[in-house]
């Protein structure tokens, strides 16, 4: 009994030291289990690279790369489908997506005034490879959301070769998130937001299979966490100074699964994946450029196809449920990670963004009784 009694109180210890600084990527967020890395990386084969630009007083940007596979993309096209939340943005490629359901080229997140410079990466490093000697057409997929507030948007510091760095280091496992890539220079919420990752994995009853998501944060609202209204009580919120309101802004949402799911079907999780940005509290502002951008690992598709038919192994679409339940709260998390992450950052014009105060959001959420941790 009292060894019992003993560890109760050890555990007890042990869980009331945790702290939201030091642990947030042990927040419980929804309830399904994460990968072993909760990060998009967790979908078997999919790298992230990224290239930080952070020089002087005003350069504050940078790019993220996603790879779904360590092939040669154009030869081996992922099935891919796009949703359009809000439209004031600047997604290239978006409709040869819709149009043919694949995507032939690494994924690129930078800055708004970048996506040609970003582009033009892309297109060099397909046109180099292998294979490729005869290609004449490629469509880039490149995102963006504006870093202006911290970063000298207009003098577009991000170059081709950047891009091709990003690809060449991009890897598997961990990645950084906060102030690095594309989240360099962004703003989320009226704090520091950044590029966030998180995953979830269903159990083998319900296909085992992952779905990871990324997100480049930076847009407004009223931050939720777990339900609690912490951007209410740090009393930074949209329209509370309803003179100069501050809530524009985009989000861009990369999804990756090897569930075997068509283009179809990849819109439809695809669609989900803004449940998950809702759930933080995003409002998708008239300016909010919110995209998502949603692939599969599975039933690659051969370029040029061998034959006159193509077979495919499809989940059924009773099926479809549980992954629209992982990629809703894998958004939802990446979107805390890449503020948890983030650090105060001073930029352009001396502006100044404060990172989200942790300490203080602890208090709210055990307030609210929101906090809990992952066993």
């Amino acid at each position: 009994m009292r060894q019992t009694l003993f560890a109760c109180m050890v555990l007890a210890v042990t869980l009331s030291a945790q702290s939201l600084l030091n642990h947030w990527r042990e927040l419980q967020v929804g309830i399904l289990p994460t990968g072993t890395w909760n990060a998009i990386t967790d979908v078997p084969g999919v790298r992230v690279g990224q290239v930080t630009l952070w020089e002087g007083e005003d350069c504050r940007t940078g790019v993220t790369v996603i790879l779904p596979h360590s092939g040669n993309l154009f030869r081996e096209k992922v099935p891919a489908a796009v949703y359009v939340a809000n439209g004031f943005g600047k997604l290239m490629g978006i409709s040869q997506i819709e149009e043919l359901g694949v995507i032939e080229t690494p994924i690129v997140l930078t800055n708004t005034l970048s996506v040609p410079d970003a582009a033009r990466g892309v297109i060099d490093f397909v046109l180099q490879q292998p294979g490729n000697e005869e290609v004449r057409s490629v469509n880039p997929v490149v995102g963006e959301t504006n870093d202006g507030r911290l970063n000298n948007i207009r003098a577009r510091y991000v170059r081709p070769e950047h891009v091709w760095r990003a690809i060449r280091e991009a890897r598997s496992g961990p990645v950084a998130e906060g102030n690095v890539g594309a989240g360099t220079g962004t703003v989320c919420f009226g704090f520091k937001g950044g590029i966030g990752t998180a995953s979830r994995k269903l159990p083998s009853a319900l296909g085992g299979y992952t779905v990871g998501v990324l997100v480049q944060s930076n847009f407004g609202g009223i931050l939720q966490i777990n339900g609690a209204p912490v951007g209410l009580e740090l009393e930074q919120y949209y329209l509370k100074n309803r003179i100069h309101p501050q809530h524009d802004g985009s989000c861009m949402m990369v999804v990756a699964t090897d569930a075997p799911l068509n283009a179809r079907q990849l819109k439809r999780l695809a669609k989900r994946a803004v449940y998950g940005l809702v759930r933080t509290g995003g409002i998708s502002s008239h300016g909010s450029g919110d995209y998502v951008i949603a692939f599969s690992t599975r039933n690659r598709l051969t370029h040029p196809v061998p034959g006159l038919e193509v077979e495919r192994t499809l989940l059924a679409d009773e099926h479809l449920t549980p992954l629209f339940q992982a990629v809703i709260e894998a958004t939802e998390e990446a979107i805390y990670h890449s503020l948890f992450a983030a650090k105060t950052l001073t930029g352009y014009r001396g502006r100044r963004v404060e990172a989200l105060p942790l300490e203080r959001v602890e208090a709210i959420l055990k307030q609210y009784n929101a906090l809990r941790y992952r066993k």
